[in-house]
């Protein structure tokens, strides 16, 4: 896919992804949200790609949706009436994937989904829906110049890309119900303190923080281990009971045991580094990915 809202950099096994309309402080269009949610499936195939950097060009990491822009500013249609069942028999219906479904929600589930570690470099100005693309990643470094608003009580609407499910999981109820209501922009100290944000950084040295910590998570780790305890990690914890994480949990040591866990093993033994050989694109156990139907 030939982009044209965003660009793509590998180095050293971290894929930065660049939101790129610096004219609209990069401000979220259909293309954009058809863009990323095709750069996140993508990298699930591309072993040499290790972790995802996010960022945005210019002085914005992105300004929220581009209201202005003809017909309806969502790109859904408007002719259509669609109700529950549609949405969860005819999910991807294309009538219903491009004229009902929520972009955002695309894009965030796309993140969710990712089998490699991610990293929101928050450069400035996140709003809207570039609030909401940010809380899938797993980590969130900002820039001191930053600021975060959930603003969609101000224009009418609703929290989008899925942030009712992702916001309270991380920061809490009460705090995602005071964000959301106040919509109000917040700087970068207020998102830290109410635990949105890993670390704030000075402008200058937000991309190289982002990309030095991106890299520590890849030395001497098993891809498909790290691939596994993200989705574990994010999927386990909104399930109702330990003994269902207890199940993946299982499987997920059996089958790591088989492959990457036995040089894990031995490299301690030998007091040396490992040396791990499966990849995600191949080597992910029979199980993976256990959420979907054909699995179960």
């Amino acid at each position: 896919m030939d982009y044209t809202t965003i660009q793509t950099d590998l180095a050293d096994g971290v894929l930065t992804i660049t939101l790129n309309r610096p004219e609209r402080m990069n401000a979220f269009t259909v293309a954009m949200a058809a863009e990323l949610e095709h750069a996140f499936g993508a990298v699930n195939t591309q072993d040499e790609v290790r972790a995802v950097i996010v960022t945005g060009s210019g002085k914005a990491f992105c300004a929220g949706m581009d209201l202005d822009v003809d017909g309806n500013v969502f790109g859904l249609d408007e002719h259509q009436r669609p109700t529950l069942t549609d949405m969860r028999e005819r999910l991807d219906d294309p009538a219903i994937r491009s004229g009902v479904r929520d972009t955002g929600g695309r894009v965030t589930l796309a993140i969710y989904d990712c089998a490699k570690p991610v990293i929101a470099a928050i450069n400035g100005a996140a709003v809207g829906i570039g609030a909401t693309m940010l809380l899938p990643m797993d980590f969130r470094f900002a820039s001191t110049e930053s600021r975060i608003g959930f603003v969609f009580g101000r224009i009418g609407i609703v929290p989008e890309a899925c942030s009712t499910w992702f916001l309270p999981r991380i920061v809490g109820l009460p705090k995602a119900l005071e964000w959301f209501y106040s919509a109000r922009i917040m700087d970068a100290a207020e998102a830290h303190a109410g635990g949105l944000l890993n670390e704030i950084v000075p402008p200058g040295q937000l991309l190289q923080r982002a990309r030095a910590f991106a890299l520590s998570l890849l030395a001497d780790l098993s891809p498909v281990s790290v691939a596994l305890i993200r989705q574990m990690t994010w999927r386990n914890s909104a399930l109702p009971s330990p003994n269902a994480a207890h199940e993946i949990d299982s499987l997920a040591v059996f089958y790591t045991s088989l492959g990457d866990g036995k040089e894990g093993v031995q490299a301690f033994l030998d007091k040396r580094a490992p040396e791990y050989r499966a990849t995600v694109s191949s080597d992910m156990p029979p199980f993976y990915p256990w959420w979907q139907p054909d699995k179960r």
